[in-house]
């Protein structure tokens, strides 16, 4: 294979649309009522349509990470249900098991108001969407005031062939990254990792040279979680400083899937490595992904590949932890975050799609036309300042205070978990996150940073858009054939020759239909 004849797209300009210009959000609350100037005996002023209309009745099935959870009669969902006219009850799923849960609740028919739907390639919401079960709400989000500046690209990689069965979730497209414990690596006297040999190096001096200084030999590099649906595991972003593609390659002009190419199976063995030094939690392939933080937090891991932003939220439970036991130090931070190391081909950074899943509306719960309109107004009035920081951190002087113009939140953890944390699962984030922030510490402004500095290492995956017949109808099977194969293969369960037969087998049960479909798209988007 000729060096120049491979590439896997990498592409800053993915983020670099121009948003329209942010007009006045509407508050979601009573539309203003006309009225007479010239007497104080005119008429009074007629009903706005706001008070005419009764309480639009909202399901809402989403996923959760914690085991407590705010209730439908919480003060937080109480004043969400006032500011827009509604009567909210939520349906909330472990986040670890919530795929088989939409799945089974797809089939069965009876489905909720919204949905958040995780995957919008899953095929069986793949199948559903084009059979007409879901409204497609493209063409009606032109009348909200938020929904109308959806970015376009975003747009396109939530679509299946070319149409929105969903409002998506906005997230920023250079957001995965590496988190780990700042303190443990000043600790074992090192810098931070540049390079995949110093990321190794990392982890085993966490694991070897007691970075939380007690004495035990209790520590492990990095954990690791079993994860469902779109979201990014560690693999899918470590495989790129292979020099790996994000699960489509281009070779010699046609689509090549990932686990098809020698970087990818580099990768997968540098992973094996660290399995096998025990540099990594033994159980990742089970654990839940609820207790991602846990080990971290806790003194028992050093690492966490996942989200940058990640980053603040470990920071701040170590400070909490710490504090009760009067040994907080409030001026430092425990936790830092990086883009990535360095691999053969500099460095490279997995991107989001631009969106966390889709919060899609069923036709048979939503059954008219004015209907849906009710449903997407309740998803624009979200995108307000006010109820996108209502949902993201509760009730002023109750959940949170304010330090000038940032949040201070409470410290009562319980309580926000049981009525805050989770509500942030049904905002949009359209066009942007217009709520208040926490206060902007040197972690959180260096976390929106990299994420910028991100985009221009990104490598994206030009199947984006494709929607595949094959893969609808045999997707999971296929996806499932090499993730059972690449667990097998890390834990010494099957070695290389037993994983290149499973991937032979992925060849047979339907994966060269979706080679030859996929370039096929590829071709007909090139023309």
């Amino acid at each position: 294979m000729k060096k120049n004849s491979k590439k896997w797209i990498s592409v800053a300009a993915v983020s670099t649309v121009a948003m329209t210009t942010i007009v006045g959000c509407s508050s979601g609350g009573k539309e203003a009522a006309t009225t007479p100037s010239s007497s104080a005996s005119a008429a009074p002023a007629a009903a706005t349509p706001a008070q005419q209309q009764a309480p639009l009745d909202l399901n809402i099935m989403l996923p959760i990470f914690k085991t407590n959870f705010p209730k439908d009669d919480g003060p937080v969902v109480t004043e969400i249900e006032k500011k827009t006219n509604t009567n909210i009850h939520l349906e909330w799923v472990p986040n670890a098991s919530y795929t088989d849960k939409f799945n089974i609740t797809l089939a069965s028919g009876k489905l909720p108001s919204i949905i958040y739907v995780p995957d919008v390639k899953n095929p069986s919401f793949v199948n559903a969407a084009k059979s007409g079960a879901f409204w497609e709400v493209g063409k009606y989000l032109k009348d909200f005031p938020s929904l109308s500046q959806a970015n376009s690209i975003i747009m396109n990689n939530s679509s299946i062939d070319g149409k929105n069965y969903g409002v998506y979730r906005g997230r920023a497209l250079g957001r995965n990254g590496i988190n780990y414990r700042k303190d443990w690596l000043e600790a074992v006297g090192l810098q931070p990792p540049k390079t995949i040999d110093d990321f190794y190096n990392m982890l085993k001096a966490f694991k070897e040279k007691d970075p939380d200084k007690n004495g035990k030999n209790d520590t492990y590099g990095m954990v690791m979680v079993k994860w469902t649906g779109q979201w990014a595991s560690s693999f899918d972003i470590m495989k790129l400083w292979f020099g790996a593609p994000n699960k489509w390659g281009v070779v010699n002009g046609k689509l090549v899937p990932e686990h098809q190419t020698p970087e990818y199976l580099e990768a997968l063995k540098f992973m094996k490595k660290l399995y096998d030094e025990k540099l990594v939690n033994q159980d990742f392939a089970v654990f839940d992904s609820a207790k991602w933080n846990d080990p971290v937090v806790n003194n028992q891991a050093g690492v966490i590949i996942d989200v940058t932003d990640n980053a603040a939220r470990l920071d701040d439970k170590i400070h909490q932890t710490l504090a009760k036991e009067g040994k907080d130090k409030p001026d430092i931070h425990y936790i830092d975050n990086m883009i990535g190391v360095t691999g053969k081909d500099g460095l490279k950074a997995l991107p989001t799609s631009g969106f966390a899943g889709l919060l899609a509306i069923p036709k048979s719960s939503v059954k008219t036309e004015d209907d849906v309109k009710r449903v997407l107004k309740f998803l624009d009035q979200m995108n307000s300042p006010e109820l996108t920081t209502m949902a993201g951190y509760g009730l002023e002087g109750k959940h949170y205070t304010k330090e000038g113009d940032a949040v201070v939140p409470s410290k009562d953890s319980a309580l926000l978990e049981s009525e805050v944390e989770g509500l942030n699962q049904m905002l949009p984030f359209i066009p942007e996150d217009r709520g208040l922030k926490v206060k902007q510490t040197p972690l959180r402004l260096q976390t929106a940073k990299i994420q910028k500095e991100a985009e221009q290492f990104i490598v994206a995956n030009p199947a984006e858009p494709f929607i595949s017949q094959v893969y609808s109808q045999k997707g999971q099977q296929l996806d499932n054939i090499i993730n059972d194969a690449r667990i097998k293969f890390i834990v010494g369960q099957t070695d290389e020759a037993g994983l290149k037969n499973a991937f032979e087998t992925w060849k047979k049960s339907g994966g060269d239909d979706l080679v030859k479909e996929m370039n096929d798209l590829y071709s007909a988007v090139k023309k």
